[in-house]
C-alpha cells in the first residue's frame, strides 16, 4: 500500500490519544471514524476535538473555515464493523493494558479489509505480542504518538519482530502527512526510546527522595533550571500521569529486571489515587492557575550528575541493543520530550566516563542494579569516546544553527526545530558568528536566513532556555545583547533575506525585522506577541518596525500582540513577496542579489542606516558613497555589459 492509497484512517479508542490522533488525521485530509465502546466517550471526544479545532483557530493556527471541513470528515461511531470496514489504516489507541489490546485486535481482523494496515499507539507494550493476535503481522506496526497529538511533533514508529519494510515506509509516510516527525524504533524493546529514557528519570529522582537525598524541590530545581530541561522531574511525572509511569516501570520491571523497579514513593502517590494533573494533584497541587512554581536556586551537583547518569545509561542500553542510533534517540527526546539538547549529546558534554564513575560510585554504594552501568557505556568510557565519537565536538562546529554555501549564497538555518527554533542564549552567540563568518568569506555574496523544520522561521525567545540561564537583573544585558546579534544582519555589508515559513513571533520577528528582505510562505504567520507576556519587544522591534510599516501600523501590531498572516503582512509592507515554493524563491533570491554589485550593496545599506534618523547625513553618505563607486571595476563591467546586452558579473572591485 501506498500513501495515495489511504482514504480513510480509522481510530480505535476516543479518550486523550484516540480523539487527538483522529483530529490530527482529519486536520491532515483523511476521513477518520473514531470508535470507541459507548455513546458517551465518542461523544465527549468529538467535543473535544471541537473545542481543540476552535481554539487553533482562535490562536491564527488554521483558518475559521477549517474547523467545520476537518468536523465533517470525523465520524463518531460505536460500532465496531461500522468504524472498520472500509478503513485503509487502522489506528488503535486503547487503554495501555495488554488483555485489552488483544480482545482489540481479536474483533478488528474480522471486519477489517484483508489490505489494510494495523498500527498500535502503545506507550511501551509489545508490538510483537500484539500483533500475534493478527492475522497480519507485517503490515502490524506501533505509531506512538505523544500527550497531545495536536501539539507534540513526534511519533515513534516502532518495529514488531515481523513488520515488513514497506509497512513501517507507509507508517513514517503516514506521520508526515500529519505534519508529524517519525523516529525509527528499530527493535520492539520495552519504552522504545523516549519512555525508556524518561521514566528511569522520574523513578531515579524519586528514589533520591524516597532515600531522604534531597526533596521533591531541590530535584525539579536542579532538573529545570540546572539541566535546562522543560520541566521538573515530578512536574513531568504529574504531567504523564503518575500512575502510567508507575505501570511503565512495572512493564520494565517484568521484561528487563530489578534495574527498573518502581520507587515506593511513586506507588504511594497511585494508591493514594494521586495521580497528578489530572486529578487534582500529585507531587504538586493543581488549579485553574496553570502549572507549579519551581523554585529557582535549590538544586545541587549531585542531583544533577545522578540523573544525567541515569539517561546516560539507559542511551547506552539502547545504542547496544540496536534500538536506535545516539542521533535518533537525541531527536525523539527533543521532539517527545522537550530536551533543549538530547541526552546523548548532553552526555557526552558531560564525559562517558564521568558519568560512568558516578554510576559505579552509588552501584558499590547501595547495591542496586539500577546503577549497574550497561556493557556500551562502560566500553565507550574506557575507549574515551562519547555516544557521537572521540571526533564530535570538532566536526560540528554550530549546535544551533547549520551554514551552507551555495551559488555565493550564504545561507544560514536555524536548526532548534524541536523547539520551533527559538532563540537561546547559545543560538544568539553561533548566529552571531555564522554571520560574521560568511561576511568575511571571500565567496559569500548574500545571506539567507531560514527555520529548520517548516513549522516555525523562529517562534521568539526560548524562555526555557533563558529563564534557566538568565537572573532577573540581567535581562538588560540579555536585551541589549539580542539587539547587537540582530544589529549584526542590519549592517552586514551583505544583503539578508529571511525566508519565513511557519510561524514568525516575537523576537523571531525581530529577527525577520532586522534583515533586507523577507520572503513568506501563504501560511506563515507573524506577530510580536510579547505584550501577551506583560513584556515588551526587547531586540530592536520597537525600533526597526517602524522603518519599515509605519509608527501606526508598528503600534498595533506590537500593542495588539496579534497573530497576523503573511498576506496582511504583505499589505503593511513588512513581506515583500509571498512565495508558494518559499526555499526554492527565497534562494533564487538570494542568488540574484549575490551575482549584484557588492560594492555599491555595501554603500546603500550604509546610507540608508546613516539616513534613518539624520537625512542630511544619509544623503552625504549617498554622495560620497555615488563618488566613490564611479571609480570602480563594477561600474565599468555594469556600463559594459548593459551595452553589450548581457547579465554583468560582478566581483565587488
Amino acid at each position: 500500500m501506498e500513501l495515495e492509497d489511504i482514504d480513510t484512517v480509522a481510530v480505535l479508542g476516543a479518550g486523550n490519544m484516540g480523539h487527538g490522533i483522529a483530529e490530527v488525521a482529519a486536520l491532515a485530509g483523511f476521513d477518520v471514524t473514531m470508535r470507541d465502546i459507548a455513546d458517551e466517550p465518542v461523544e465527549k471526544g468529538y467535543e473535544e476535538i471541537e473545542w481543540s479545532l476552535n481554539k487553533l483557530a482562535e490562536h491564527g493556527e488554521i483558518e475559521p473555515d477549517e474547523v467545520e471541513s476537518t468536523l465533517e470528515r470525523i465520524t463518531p461511531l460505536v460500532d465496531f464493523e461500522e468504524a472498520v470496514s472500509e478503513a485503509d489504516f487502522v489506528i488503535e489507541a486503547v487503554p495501555e493494558r495488554m488483555d485489552v489490546k488483544q480482545s482489540v485486535y481479536h474483533e478488528l481482523v474480522e471486519y477489517a479489509p484483508e489490505e489494510a494496515v494495523f498500527a498500535t499507539n502503545t506507550s511501551a507494550l509489545s508490538v510483537s505480542e500484539l500483533a500475534a493476535v493478527t492475522d497480519r503481522p507485517g503490515e502490524f506496526c506501533g505509531m506512538h504518538f505523544f500527550n497531545p497529538p495536536v501539539r507534540m511533533q513526534l511519533v515513534e514508529v516502532i518495529s514488531g519482530a515481523e513488520t515488513t519494510e514497506e509497512t513501517l515506509s507507509l507508517a513514517e509516510e503516514l506521520a508526515r502527512a500529519m505534519d508529524k516527525t517519525p523516529v525509527r524504533v528499530r527493535k520492539d524493546r520495552p519504552g522504545f526510546i523516549a519512555n525508556r529514557v524518561l521514566v528511569p528519570l522520574i523513578n531515579e529522582a524519586a528514589w533520591m527522595v524516597e532515600n531522604g537525598e534531597a526533596t521533591v524541590d531541590a530535584v525539579d530545581s536542579a532538573v529545570k533550571y540546572d539541566m535546562g530541561l522543560p520541566m521538573g522531574a515530578f512536574e513531568l511525572a504529574d504531567r504523564v500521569g503518575i500512575d502510567v509511569g508507575y505501570h511503565v516501570l512495572e512493564y520494565l520491571r517484568e521484561e528487563l529486571g530489578e534495574a527498573y523497579e518502581p520507587c515506593p514513593l511513586l506507588a504511594e502517590q497511585v494508591e493514594a489515587g494521586n495521580l497528578g494533573r489530572k486529578s487534582g494533584a500529585g507531587f504538586y497541587e493543581y488549579d485553574d492557575d496553570g502549572g507549579p512554581e519551581i523554585p529557582n536556586g535549590e538544586g545541587n551537583d549531585d542531583i544533577v550528575r545522578r540523573l544525567q547518569a541515569a539517561m546516560a545509561n539507559e542511551v547506552a542500553k539502547l545504542v547496544g541493543e540496536d534500538v536506535a542510533d545516539p542521533e535518533d534517540i537525541d531527536e525523539a527526546l527533543m521532539l517527545g520530550g522537550g530536551f533543549p539538547e538530547g541526552p546523548a549529546k548532553i552526555a557526552d558534554g558531560v564525559g562517558l566516563d564521568v558519568l560512568y564513575e558516578t554510576l559505579v560510585e552509588h552501584h558499590e554504594r547501595t547495591g542496586h542494579p539500577r546503577y549497574e552501568p550497561a556493557a556500551e557505556l562502560e566500553t565507550l568510557a574506557g575507549e574515551g569516546e562519547g555516544f557521537y565519537g572521540a571526533e564530535e565536538e570538532a566536526d560540528s562546529e554550530y549546535e544551533t544553527v547549520r551554514v551552507e554555501r551555495e551559488e555565493g549564497v550564504g545561507h544560514v538555518v536555524i536548526d532548534r526545530p524541536h523547539r520551533m527554533n527559538t532563540v537561546s542564549p547559545e543560538l544568539l552567540d553561533e548566529l552571531e558568528a555564522a554571520v560574521e563568518e560568511l561576511e568575511a568569506d571571500e565567496e559569500s555574496r548574500s545571506i539567507l536566513i531560514t527555520g529548520e523544520g517548516g513549522r516555525a522561521f523562529c517562534a521568539g525567545a526560548d524562555v526555557q532556555a533563558v529563564a534557566s540561564n538568565v537572573e532577573p537583573l540581567q535581562a538588560v544585558e540579555l536585551s541589549r545583547r539580542g539587539q547587537s546579534v540582530f544589529g549584526t544582519l542590519e549592517e552586514c555589508d551583505l544583503p539578508v533575506v529571511a525566508g519565513v515559513e511557519g510561524y514568525c513571533l516575537g523576537g523571531g520577528m525581530e529577527l525577520a525585522t532586522a534583515c533586507d528582505l523577507r520572503v513568506a510562505a501563504p501560511g506563515a504567520t507573524f506577530g510580536q506577541t510579547e505584550h501577551n507576556l506583560g513584556l515588551m519587544p526587547g531586540w530592536g522591534g520597537t525600533q526597526r518596525l517602524p522603518d519599515i510599516v509605519g509608527e501606526g501600523r508598528a503600534k498595533e501590531i506590537i500593542f495588539t500582540a496579534e497573530h497576523y498572516d503573511a498576506e496582511t503582512m504583505a499589505e503593511y509592507g513588512f513581506v515583500n513577496e509571498l512565495a508558494d515554493d518559499l526555499e526554492e524563491r527565497a534562494f533564487e533570491l538570494a542568488r540574484d542579489l549575490a551575482a549584484g554589485p557588492p560594492v555599491a550593496q555595501r554603500y546603500t545599506k550604509r546610507a540608508m542606516r546613516a539616513g534613518r534618523d539624520d537625512t542630511e547625513a544619509g544623503l552625504e553618505v549617498e554622495a560620497q558613497a555615488f563618488g566613490h563607486l564611479l571609480g570602480t571595476d563594477d561600474v565599468m563591467e555594469g556600463v559594459t555589459a548593459f551595452m553589450s546586452d548581457r547579465e554583468p558579473e560582478f566581483e565587488g572591485k
